[in-house]
């Protein structure tokens, strides 16, 4: 055998040889991912308050406001110049503070009753949704709660509170009723006096506690006010709901020492759990001689009214 093939055969066997000895060179693995970083959750939307701040009513605040409605200066102070009457129940209430927060409140009345029948018979009618966007508007600065007055005539409180939805979604808005003006078919507004239930206002109460648990809204007010005991049948009955505060205005007319009996008269068979309210009206409180009753009188009043009402 050629030598140079022996030598040849010899070198790739041992080269063989040490490519099955030497390891196999080891491939690096990949680094491992950095840690991942939770980004924060986002803070849960900011609940609505009231205007002042806070989700209750009682017992921090104590009410305060005007009625009204636009052209009918007999109805109330809360109408032509708004900025200008905000100020002037700023001034007022502040004499009411007494160890309570004030919240002021336009009480425009957004259903005013009529003494002949209207376009569809009803005895009222509605003011536009131009007005209340107004008057939301002017109690927003103000930073004063809005509340909706009906005076149904033949109509009735739910079916009136309810045209005004949009607006009671509104963490601000509230109702007030006027159960005097709330006729029966053939009854005609200021012939007789009007009349409504507890069960009447039980409803609307219910109502407006669907709109707040929809809405995780603050407490709404609901008031009733009542001039004599007639207007409202079987009060006792009335009943607490979840997100409503319910306000007993009593509106009795005349001299201080009239409206402080007809406070005590009415407020006797109040039902549990709702609250006092008292009205002063700037023209029928001075006739003959009156005076005004004063901020003091009033708060010496039992119960203390803890939502006053000038008209």
């Amino acid at each position: 055998m050629d030598p140079r093939t022996v030598l040849a055969a010899a070198l790739l066997t041992a080269a063989s040889s040490c490519a099955v000895d030497r390891p196999a060179p080891t491939v690096a693995s990949a680094a491992p991912p950095p840690p991942r970083i939770e980004e924060p959750a986002p803070p849960p939307p900011a609940l609505p308050e009231l205007p002042l701040g806070g989700r209750t009513i009682f017992p921090d605040y104590r009410l305060v406001g005007y009625c009204g409605t636009p052209g009918a200066p007999a109805l109330g102070e809360l109408q032509g110049n708004l900025s200008a009457k905000a100020k002037a129940l700023t001034a007022r209430a502040a004499q009411y503070e007494d160890g309570h927060k004030i919240q002021p409140v336009f009480e425009l009345i957004a259903v005013v009753v009529l003494g002949f029948p209207g376009a569809d018979g009803k005895y009222r009618r509605r003011v536009d949704d131009s007005v209340i966007e107004t008057y939301l508007r002017e109690a927003r600065r103000a930073k004063a709660l809005l509340l909706l007055n009906i005076q149904p005539g033949q109509s009735n409180f739910l079916t009136e509170a309810k045209t005004f939805e949009r607006f009671l979604r509104e963490p601000d808005v509230g109702l007030a009723l006027d159960p005097e003006w709330a006729m029966k078919p053939r009854q005609r507004p200021g012939v007789v006096w009007g009349q409504t239930t507890a069960s009447d206002i039980n409803a609307v109460a219910d109502y407006l506690s669907s709109l707040v648990v929809a809405g995780n809204l603050p407490e709404k007010a609901l008031v009733f006010h009542e001039v004599v005991r007639e207007v409202v049948k079987d009060e006792r009955s009335m009943r607490a709901t979840p997100g409503v505060v319910i306000v007993k205005s009593v509106d009795g007319l005349g001299s201080a020492h009239a409206k402080v009996a007809t406070y005590a008269n009415l407020m006797e068979r109040t039902a549990p759990g709702v609250h006092a309210g008292f009205k002063l009206f700037f023209y029928e409180d001075t006739q003959h001689g009156s005076s005004l009753m004063s901020a003091r009188q009033v708060l010496a009043l039992s119960p203390q009214p803890e939502y006053v009402m000038y008209e």
